[in-house]
């Protein structure tokens, strides 16, 4: 198991920036990869972006390809999530979570069904 937390969320607005961090802990040497999901009331969990824990390959939703970055800081097992030009559309609960096993296939790493262990999640509300 790995355990994770979310930290960063609060209000902003339209235009401002907001760094999500999300902190692993345990078994972290079993994970293969970290994802970022969103969701707003009355939505799905909506895939923003993922890491592979070792490779540091990366990648994005469209709809936040070019505002958002994931980054890994490997010294404390840390995931950040650099969110700028926030929209109000952004506004959602933002989870962090942990794949524990391989995808050669990135698209697995669009499905939250992919992911193992999953964070209680950190609230941002985008103003316009």
């Amino acid at each position: 198991q790995v355990a994770l937390v979310e930290s960063g969320g609060g209000l902003v607005q339209a235009g401002g920036s907001l760094r999500l961090s999300c902190a692993a802990s345990g078994r972290t040497f079993s994970t293969y990869a970290v994802g970022w999901f969103r969701q707003a009331p009355g939505k799905e969990r909506e895939f923003i972006a993922a890491i592979r824990w070792n490779s540091r390959i990366t990648y994005y939703a469209d709809s936040v390809k070019g505002r958002f970055t994931i980054s890994r800081d490997g010294a404390d097992n840390t995931v950040y999530l650099q969110m700028n030009t926030l929209k109000p559309e952004d506004t959602a609960v933002y989870y962090c979570a942990a794949a524990l096993r391989y995808y050669s296939d990135s698209s697995y790493f669009r499905e939250a069904s992919s992911y193992a262990n999953w964070g209680q999640g950190t609230q941002v509300t985008v103003s316009s």
